[in-house]
């Protein structure tokens, strides 16, 4: 008789007392919350990317009369050399992002164990990443500027200047010098990702592991690896579609010159310089769309080579049980 006494009086309850309600109140809190981000995401990301969209079927300038020109912006991008034909210096940034991360995940194996000095080594390695891009570019300028750092560390060595090449002019090396910018400055931030993702791993598995007579790589191949397996799919990811966008090295190091304009410099030149305002919007979807394939090719990539890995991971976590439980089963008889 309450119940029902109860459910009449919750049905008759006004629009006004329902508000007024700490129901209502949640409902209205959450409301707030979400409108605002939702709002900024709105005006800031969105309706941007739309108009950008509807400027890249015009041939237009930033200010004057357009022209619809339909898909023809679409097949420019395709056709010109400048355009297409930057992304291919995205290889050399792949390639470096692979080096990257090699070297992100080795020492944070290394530093995830107690080393003399590994917190100031860590502080290190990470403050690259701390350095506006801009910055990193004007200090690198100055590095690789013929006769000045590089080359005088390299002559300490022994190396002869004449023998050494224009870093930045030569077009078979300079390249190669823009992506070791990039290494350099975001392997420190990978290296304390795969560091926190490492050290989240039981550290009694080790301990059992070596009482088994497992070496370091056997713990680093079967511990270390299929505990971390997530964060270096998410790593592997964005370093490979941030090489499709670099910008920084070769904007602000050579302005893209003597064949070191990447496809962001390019869009960038012909947007503000050429004043071609739909041929670069143009460009920005074609990259996006790149970027978005790419994206999904290394999710069903990473899907196949973890393929039955769960059912891997349900054995291995059942054997890890049992030498956890003999491994406490020593430590408890000492």
């Amino acid at each position: 008789m309450a119940s029902e006494m109860m459910t009449g009086k919750t049905q008759k309850r006004s629009l006004g007392e329902w508000a007024a309600s700490r129901d209502g109140q949640k409902v209205f809190v959450m409301i707030a919350f979400m409108i605002i981000p939702l709002l900024l995401l709105f005006v800031f990301t969105y309706l941007p990317f739309a108009e950008m969209f509807g400027f890249s079927f015009y041939n237009m300038k930033y200010i004057g009369a357009r022209k619809f020109v339909g898909l023809k912006n679409y097949v420019k991008v395709f056709q010109r050399d400048d355009c297409f034909g930057a992304l291919k210096l995205s290889l050399y940034y792949m390639a470096g992002s692979v080096v990257q991360l090699a070297l992100s995940l080795y020492l944070a194996t290394i530093l995830s164990f107690k080393v003399k000095g590994g917190n100031l080594f860590k502080g290190f390695m990470f403050f690259p990443f701390l350095i506006n891009g801009i910055a990193i570019g004007f200090i690198f300028k100055f590095f690789y500027t013929r006769g000045f750092v590089f080359d005088t560390v390299l002559q300490w060595c022994g190396f002869e200047l004449e023998n050494l090449p224009y870093w930045l002019k030569d077009q078979s090396i300079n390249n190669i010098s823009l992506v070791g910018t990039s290494v350099w400055r975001y392997f420190g931030q990978n290296m304390v990702l795969f560091i926190g993702a490492i050290m989240s791993v039981d550290a009694e598995l080790y301990e059992a592991a070596m009482l088994d007579g497992a070496n370091r790589f056997q713990q680093f191949r079967y511990i270390i690896l299929p505990g971390i397996k997530t964060i270096i799919t998410l790593n592997v990811i964005l370093s490979i579609t941030g090489s499709l966008s670099a910008f920084e090295p070769p904007y602000v190091i050579t302005s893209g010159a003597n064949g070191t304009g990447t496809y962001f410099v390019i869009m960038h030149e012909i947007a503000h310089t050429q004043q071609k305002v739909g041929l670069a919007s143009a460009m920005a979807i074609v990259l996006l769309m790149i970027i978005f394939a790419a994206t999904i090719l290394q999710k069903l990539f990473f899907k196949y080579v973890f393929k039955g890995a769960d059912d891997e991971d349900l054995n291995a976590s059942v054997k890890r049980d049992k030498k956890l439980a003999k491994y406490a089963a020593r430590k408890a008889g000492r």
